[in-house]
């Protein structure tokens, strides 16, 4: 009797280390071996699509597969991956397997010849492309914004119940969380001795106020960047206010409620408003390099000049916060100056302000500012626990408080922080999942930026 008890026990375990092991199986299918990750990159419109592949990855495969239909936007991100494969520093070695056609995501669907889709392009079918891909199985990595509008937002919810159901993962790529300023504004929030506690603010004076200024003619590595037209059709782009907002409003839910599960009921749309930027035949021509608007572009033309829906403003509360992101498009940066960003988060103690104007030299520049007599013993302890993540930076005393001085090495640029996204979704890829707090805050953020476009337009 004991002897069949005791089989019975190691037949119940070997059955359970074997449920188990078939479990894990399932919910890791990478293992961060070399070259496991093939990539597969759909209809290269933006040129962030080429940033993800700046710099190689052990984890990925240098053969890529790209899908899309003939034309400018594909040539050129061959040629942006052709110069990083050329490139006299450090090369990367990516071997672009290229299919051109119109049918090219149907294309891509039945041969599904790869584990990771890159998207980042022409937003007007994106959602739609990424829910059909994750249904068959393949993981994304979409570059923002993944929703334009409350039709597509509903669609991206199913997107990420597909995903679940599909054991797969979907990330949209947040590269602010990487700029080393805004990392450090919300390490010293989470520092009571300096910051205090977030204030609640009001719709007046928010707690929270992030502003983001782009410019449509820019330099990319260091060659002008040619946009696609439809980059300036809202209906295909989205709007300003669901575009460049995504990030900011990332950055809203990151800094000031980090890792806490969000939820669209925790988001009151306050106000928000939307307007154009105007740009003439000669600005759109240097930009495009076509000589003429094309039709899809002709109902927004008035006296010879395209009128973009690209500024945006939301003023809202999460969780009783009050916060404003503001995002405006000039034409064209000063000379020396750049994308700039400003931002400001208000504590009981201190605030603390990212500033990037000439001032800075177009540097991001954290500030402390002090609202109490927070002496500089305080300081220098606080700074102590922070020179432990980031050996070299200091603190320097200024007429209002302070400057982080921030050392070089830390100012790696916009285009690198691509690389950075894409290492840590290799790594979501090997855990098998993302923390438990992203998709919640991704459905959160989306929800807020579409929502705010709804409001904007007069149809809430």
């Amino acid at each position: 009797m004991v002897k069949k008890n005791i089989f019975t026990v190691v037949l119940a375990l070997l059955t359970m280390t074997a449920i188990h092991s078939c479990t894990t199986e399932k919910k890791s299918k990478f293992t961060g071996a070399d070259g496991e990750v093939k990539l597969i990159t759909l209809d290269p419109g933006h040129f962030h699509a080429a940033l993800v592949q700046k710099n190689m990855y052990d984890q990925v495969n240098p053969d890529v597969m790209v899908y899309a239909p003939d034309g400018d936007d594909l040539n050129e991100h061959l040629k942006r991956i052709e110069g990083y494969n050329t490139r006299s520093e450090d090369p990367t070695r990516w071997n672009e397997k290229v299919y051109r056609g119109d049918d090219f995501f149907a294309k891509m669907i039945a041969e599904k010849n790869g584990n990771v889709m890159v998207t980042a392009g022409n937003n007007h079918k994106k959602t739609e492309y990424i829910k059909a891909a994750l249904e068959a199985g393949i993981n994304v990595l979409a570059d923002k914004p993944m929703a334009i509008n409350v039709q597509n937002f509903e669609l991206l919810k199913q997107a990420f119940e597909s995903a679940a159901q599909n054991n797969v993962l979907l990330f949209d790529i947040m590269t602010e969380r990487f700029e080393i300023t805004t990392m450090l504004q919300r390490e010293f929030s989470l520092l009571p001795e300096i910051f205090g506690t977030l204030e609640k603010g009001t719709p007046e004076n928010p707690a929270v106020t992030k502003e983001s200024v782009h410019h449509f003619f820019k330099y990319v590595s260091g060659a002008p960047l040619k946009r696609p037209a439809w980059f300036y059709d809202v209906e295909q782009q989205g709007e300003g206010i669901v575009d460049v907002t995504t990030h900011l409003v990332d950055l809203v839910q990151w800094e000031c409620f980090p890792e806490v599960i969000l939820d669209s009921k925790d988001v009151n749309i306050v106000s928000a408003k939307r307007w154009t930027t105007g740009m003439s035949r000669e600005q759109f021509t240097l930009s495009t390099a076509l000589q003429d608007y094309p039709g899809y572009l002709k109902k927004d033309v008035r006296n010879d000049t395209l009128r973009v829906y690209s500024n945006g403003e939301i003023n809202y509360t999460l969780k009783g916060v009050h916060a404003r992101v503001v995002v405006v498009w000039n034409y064209m940066a000063p000379e020396g100056a750049g994308d700039t960003h400003y931002s400001i988060m208000r504590g009981t103690k201190a605030n603390l302000i990212i500033r990037q104007g000439d001032e800075q030299g177009y540097v991001p520049t954290l500030y402390i500012e002090p609202q109490d007599n927070t002496g500089v013993i305080g300081y220098e302890k606080a700074l102590a626990v922070l020179q432990t993540k980031y050996p070299g930076i200091e603190l320097k005393k200024t007429d209002k408080g302070y400057e982080v001085l921030v050392p070089q090495k830390y100012h790696n640029g916009h285009e690198a922080h691509f690389g950075q996204v894409t290492e840590r979704f290799l790594q979501y890829l090997v855990d098998g999942k993302l923390p438990d707090w992203e998709v919640p805050n991704m459905i959160t953020k989306y929800y807020t930026t579409t929502k705010a476009l709804e409001v904007a337009k007069g149809n809430k």
